[in-house]
Order: C-alpha cells, then structure tokens, then sequence
C-alpha cells in the first residue's frame, strides 16, 4: 500500500477548496476550530475504547478517524504535517526517556 499521511493532507488541503455541500472535510473546516477539535478528540475516545476493547478492526478504523481528524485540524491552523513529521524525527533520535526529561517543566 501506498497510501500516506502526506497523500491525506493533500486531499484534505484540496477539499478545504470544495464546498460545504460537496465536502464534509469543507464544513469541518467551515465549522470552526472547536468544531474541527471536538472531532479529533471524539475520534481520540472512540480508538481508546476500540483499543480496550482489543478488536483490530475497530482500532484500525478508528485510527483512521483520528489521523484524518487531525489532519482537518492541521489544515484548520495552519500547521504542515511536514512540521509534525519533522518533531518526531527530532524526538526520535533519542530515547524517549531522554526526550521527555529534556522538556520544559
């Protein structure tokens, strides 16, 4: 498969072009930012319960609510996921025990 986060924020950057009624990530995005955040945190519940419950189905599914989500919510503020993708290469050059000890308090 050859399907990617980079392949996703593409669509969702070309649908935020579209209209309300053509597009469901469009009235997301028209919705506003707490709308486009309830979402992701919705969908961030939805895979905590799919993942307690242990049905690889349903965590698949939900994972892919959620990385759509927060691809709305990139595109919603402005962040590339470039910018994200870049913060874990930097956070994962080291051992996350490293990481975590080196944030601010």
């Amino acid at each position: 498969m050859s399907f990617t986060l980079d392949d996703l924020a593409a669509i969702v950057s070309a649908r935020a072009g579209s209209t309300t009624e053509a597009s469901y990530t469009k009235s997301l995005l028209d919705a506003g930012p707490a709308r486009a955040a309830k979402k992701l945190g919705e969908e961030a519940v939805e895979l905590v319960i799919a993942a307690m419950e242990g049905e690889p189905r349903a965590i698949v599914a939900e994972s892919a609510d959620l990385l759509y989500h927060l691809v709305v919510v990139l595109q919603q503020h402005g962040v590339a996921l470039a910018d994200v993708l870049a913060e874990l290469e930097r956070r994962t050059a080291r051992s996350g025990h490293e990481e975590k000890a080196s944030r601010p308090a």
